[in-house]
């Protein structure tokens, strides 16, 4: 509203200036019997001081609102793009894990970045412009009306055909914007996968290619543009052709009306400068309903994402501190256009005991993983956590009991204590050092050249892929959960760096439920329990010892990992 009153004030002290000029002249043609001398400033002098201290307060007044409305209205826009670029992401932080994988990072980015900035650019300029047309258009037709009403109907009489052409422009524009933003989501996707899959480009020698796929995509992109571009080029060519009807008809009828002394020359002198004013500004309406209707597809996109809804919702019931029984009962589940991978699966994993979980490929290993932590739900049955079906648990104090170490670690942008501390940021010195000791990550740590405030990179691009994977099990560790998960930990670590890894399990697992997911059965024969999947459904379980007595799946896949069975014999 502030923003709004400067506007509106700001062209109100624009627009004086006209009379300043209708009455200077009045001044100079009739002189003692001009306006200004029919208020009582007889003396010519006096008038004309007075004339230009009016212009010069006008015009300091004109500047003081200037720089408020602009002031406001940036810092409006600035704060719009703050809070619906946090909003929507905090939302989309919410979301299940499904609604990731049906949409590119890309296009979510393009929603987040580009769209938000669109709003922005209309609200710092567009919105402004749409208030001073609309003053513009009310204070000069009263001006004219006030007059000579004869004259105001013929000078405003493009002003009905300038707005429903304006609408009009609008309506057939929109759908094109559209096409704009969902074409500027598909570049913005080809980028990020392809800068993220840089590596992979060069070591295939497909730079040629990748760039051929992005001009695609930038093409059409271009091509929707010039879409918009073509039709938003024609409105300012044919709105002025209108409004000269009305500057022609303002110039004749008030010419005929001076010859006829029956206006005097100060007043035609005010109208044909507010003719001017009036209807000139009107041709931006095509630069702002564009800049309008850029930023309304863009809300829409940005209003679509605010719109959905997360399908997983936390339950109300806070867990306390987990003691750490697992089960999964009866559970089925399938990924959406998928076959259903689990079939009225059942599982448990006693409080404090180590479950070691392996299989081929596809079995279903972290589908478990994802169910317990409620990335997903099941479809039928049911995962429990202390007894309660983790539908029932806030979802905080779920993933709170919960610590998480992923074959693909992502570490993010900053210093390694920063990542150590990720999910407990208020950790002491003390503790954070305690946990890169347990997962065998503080020598390596010191032996770098800032120790812990060494900058890991985007992703952590700087450490090894055993640093990394030894990190993300400090960080784990560090908000000392009642139940850790390896999934695949050491799948993608040398030797050396497993038997690390596998020297630091031996301690950490203690007094903690554990989960295993391993290729390696190396990382996974020291568990209490072992379950081998396949085709979503535990065929084998035991100790190491037992599983291999039997002669089975496991066993067969450990002869081959050791070397006692080559593998045209499984």
């Amino acid at each position: 509203m502030i923003a709004s009153a400067y506007s509106v004030l700001n062209k109100a002290f624009d627009l004086a200036p006209p009379l300043l000029i209708g009455a200077a002249v009045d001044v100079v043609v009739r002189q003692k019997d001009s306006a200004l001398a029919q208020i009582g400033i007889v003396d010519l002098s006096a008038q004309l001081r007075w004339l230009a201290v009016a212009t010069v307060l006008i015009w300091g007044l004109e500047s003081v609102f200037e720089y408020l409305f602009q002031r406001e209205w940036r810092e409006l826009a600035q704060t719009v793009q703050h809070e619906l670029r946090i909003d929507a992401f905090a939302h989309t932080a919410q979301l299940e894990m499904a609604f990731f994988q049906e949409r590119e990072t890309g296009g979510l980015l393009s929603v987040l970045g580009d769209d938000i900035n669109q709003l922005e650019r209309f609200l710092d300029g567009g919105a402004n412009d749409l208030l001073q047309v609309a003053t513009t258009v009310l204070l000069v037709s009263a001006a004219f009306f006030a007059v000579a009403p004869d004259i105001a109907l013929a000078a405003i009489s493009p002003v009905p055909f300038v707005v429903v052409g304006s609408f009009l422009f609008q309506t057939r524009i929109a759908g094109r914007y559209e096409a704009v933003r969902a074409r500027a989501a598909d570049v913005n996707a080809r980028l990020v996968t392809s800068l993220s899959g840089m590596t992979v480009i060069k070591a295939f020698t497909a730079e040629a290619r990748e760039v051929e796929r992005l001009r695609q995509a930038s093409d059409a992109y271009r091509v929707a543009n010039s879409g918009a571009i073509r039709l938003s080029a024609a409105f300012v060519p044919l709105i002025r052709m209108v409004i000269v009807v009305g500057f022609v008809a303002t110039l004749l009828m008030g010419g005929h009306a001076v010859l006829e002394q029956r206006m005097a020359v100060g007043s035609y002198s005010v109208l044909v400068f507010m003719t001017q004013r009036l209807l000139w500004p009107l041709t931006r309406l095509g630069a702002t309903f564009d800049l309008y209707q850029r930023a309304m597809a863009s809300t829409r996109r940005v209003l679509d994402l605010l719109d959905t809804q997360s399908v997983v919702q936390g339950g109300s019931h806070v867990l306390g501190r987990a003691k750490g029984d697992i089960a999964w009962e009866g559970v089925s589940f399938a990924y959406s256009g998928r076959e259903p991978l689990l079939r009225g699966l059942d599982l448990k994993v006693s409080a404090g005991s180590s479950l070691g979980v392996v299989g081929t490929t596809g079995a279903g290993k972290s589908t478990l993983v994802r169910l317990l932590l409620r990335l997903f739900d099941v479809d039928a049955g049911k995962v429990t956590l202390d007894g309660h079906d983790v539908r029932d648990l806030t979802l905080d104090s779920l993933r709170g009991a919960m610590g998480l170490v992923s074959q693909d670690v992502l570490l993010f942008s900053g210093t390694l204590r920063a990542n150590l501390a990720f999910g407990r940021p208020e950790a002491a010195e003390a503790d954070i050092v305690a946990a890169a000791q347990a997962a065998e990550a503080h020598t390596f740590i010191l032996a770098l050249p800032q120790g812990y405030d060494t900058m890991v990179g985007e992703r952590g691009h700087r450490l090894s892929g055993g640093q990394r994977q030894r990190i993300a099990i400090a960080r784990a560790l560090l908000v000392d959960p009642p139940v850790l998960i390896l999934d695949e930990a050491t799948s993608a670590v040398d030797n050396e760096t497993e038997a690390a890894i596998q020297r630091s399990l031996s301690r950490i697992i203690a007094g903690r439920t554990t989960i295993v997911i391993a290729h390696r059965l190396s990382t996974v024969r020291r568990c209490d329990r072992i379950v081998v999947m396949e085709a979503g459904a535990v065929v084998e379980s035991g100790t190491h010892e037992a599983l291999l007595a039997e002669g089975g799946h496991y066993a067969r896949l450990w002869a081959v990992q050791t070397g006692e069975l080559g593998a045209g014999r499984l």
